[in-house]
């Protein structure tokens, strides 16, 4: 038998497994739970590359769980997009975890710390089933499975403030799962399908009978997802939520899992829905506009903050307002502005969060106020953090500045010169809340008492973390071509079907 055809569901069935059997592991020592949490991302990351080898020799694949093939049984589906994804997902979640072994024994209690583990990597096996299921009720239950253990490891401090937030984001994505649940009752009732290929064939064929049906489902998809992934006006959850969480939280659902849902939009909008019907309502427009406002407002709401991860959950609003930008110019190269901004914004965002968790770790110290100076208690911290803050802006050289580049060809592409303008005036306002903080940090004039502060020494392992996280930076900054050879297959294959 050959093993690697059951790769694709193996993948999913290793975090699954996993989180049950560290709990049990964790009874003996912590330590153990580390390292099976460790060696199944990395597991799992390996066999994405397998995957993402196969795609290229073979082209887009199925799997059908079970041998039961549609539209019977379950089916994944292996394409450019899913398995762009599941390499972001398992790549970033392993670093993230690597850098949360150190920094959750400084922020968690031990039981807090045994059950975080299995509470994280369900969720990457969530996300990573999300990327290449092709069954729409199967996403469903795998976006409740990553919506509660994001809840749990938002909570999992037992702080009046995490679970504040916890209860927002529970209650407010809750919503947003009814609103999917309910747009996937529509497309069964008019289609008796739940396989997205068949679901696709089918309204082909009945979409001029059932226009209205459709419209309201493609809505009622657009505010769950819009929810879950923070478009705004939706993203009032994001900010409490990714600002109280522990860092490595903080880290992974800003740069993973609010991108999976608007991955899972993209997926029903441009492979379910006919184009006919796209093009025929100005649904796409909307969410352009949504996206434009949510990348000022949210740059706006940032600049007001005085706490460093309030201000870094802000900033996502304003940066998942690219990917919406991107997929809703309805250009080529813009869709693939938005979706290379899936794994840039991934690491950056990543890296910030978790040089913020390195500044909070070794300091206590949160306020922005309080940084002053802290780039000479932190060098290597405040570098990073530099490095970060300077791609958000778009400078040259960094993934950041691709992003944005591509965004703006885009725009350029689709007639629509107006949105350039969007993106430059939100590059001035990310220099106006990151760059005080850089330059403060470095040359600011120190508060009193600040030569006493204490600095707690930080461990090799975040700050590898965060080397490797501005490696990527750079690297893709540099030479962007592999990431975007990817993508044009992911966006050729999907303006094509």
């Amino acid at each position: 038998m050959d093993i690697t055809v059951h790769f694709p569901i193996i993948i999913v069935l290793i975090g699954i497994f996993a989180s049950f059997i560290i709990p049990a592991a964790n009874l003996y020592k912590i330590k153990i739970g580390e390292i099976i949490s460790l060696a199944s991302i990395a597991l799992m990351f390996v066999l994405g590359i397998y995957l993402r080898i196969q795609l290229a020799i073979d082209g887009p694949f199925t799997y059908h769980i079970g041998g039961w093939p549609a539209p019977w049984g379950i089916e994944f589906k292996v394409d450019y997009l899913g398995a762009y994804m599941v390499l972001i997902i398992t790549g970033i979640g392993f670093l993230t975890l690597f850098y949360a072994t150190k920094d959750l024994a400084h922020d968690l209690t031990e039981n807090a710390q045994g059950i975080y583990y299995p509470l994280y990597i369900l969720l990457i096996a969530a996300m990573a089933g999300m990327a290449i299921t092709n069954d729409i009720f199967n996403l469903f239950v795998l976006l409740e499975v990553s919506l509660l253990s994001s809840v749990a490891i938002i909570c999992i401090k037992e702080n009046e403030a995490t679970i504040e937030a916890s209860l927002k984001y529970l209650i407010l994505n809750a919503l947003g799962s009814a609103a999917v649940l309910l747009g996937i009752a529509l497309l069964y009732m008019i289609t008796g399908h739940l396989n997205m290929t068949f679901i696709a064939v089918e309204l082909q064929e009945v979409y001029p009978q059932y226009m209205n049906v459709i419209i309201a489902a493609m809505a009622l998809f657009l505010v769950g997802f819009g929810v879950k992934a923070a478009l705004f006006p939706m993203h009032v959850w994001l900010p409490d939520a990714h600002g109280s969480a522990p860092s490595p939280s903080s880290a992974v659902l800003s740069g993973l899992v609010i991108k999976i849902y608007t991955v899972s939009l993209i997926r029903i909008y441009f492979q379910v829905i006919p184009r006919a019907v796209i093009t025929a309502i100005p649904i796409m427009e909307i969410v352009l506009w949504l996206a434009a406002i949510g990348i000022i407002l949210g740059s706006m709401f940032a600049i007001v903050q005085d706490d460093i991860k309030k201000l870094l959950a802000y900033s996502s609003v304003a940066q998942i307002g690219y990917v919406f930008l991107g997929i809703s110019l309805m250009s080529f190269t813009g869709f693939q502005g938005g979706l290379i901004h899936i794994l840039n914004h991934a690491f950056i965002k990543a890296m910030l969060f978790l040089s913020a968790g390195v500044i909070i770790y070794s300091t206590g110290l949160r306020k922005i106020n309080d940084l002053k100076g802290i780039g000479f208690k932190l060098p290597f911290t405040m570098t990073c953090f530099t490095l970060g803050g300077i791609a958000m802006i778009g400078i040259p050289g960094t993934n950041g500045f691709i992003s944005k580049w591509y965004l703006a060809l885009g725009a350029l592409e689709a007639g629509r010169p107006i949105f350039v303008l969007v993106l430059l005036v939100s590059s001035m306002l990310n220099g106006v809340y990151y760059l005080p903080i850089i330059v403060n940090s470095f040359f600011g004039e120190t508060p009193e008492g600040f030569d006493k502060l204490k600095i707690d020494p930080v461990p090799w392992q975040m700050k590898f973390t965060l080397l490797v996280l501005a490696f990527g930076v750079v690297f893709f900054g540099i030479f962007p071509s592999l990431p975007l050879g990817i993508l044009e297959s992911a966006t050729e294959y999907i303006y094509g079907s």
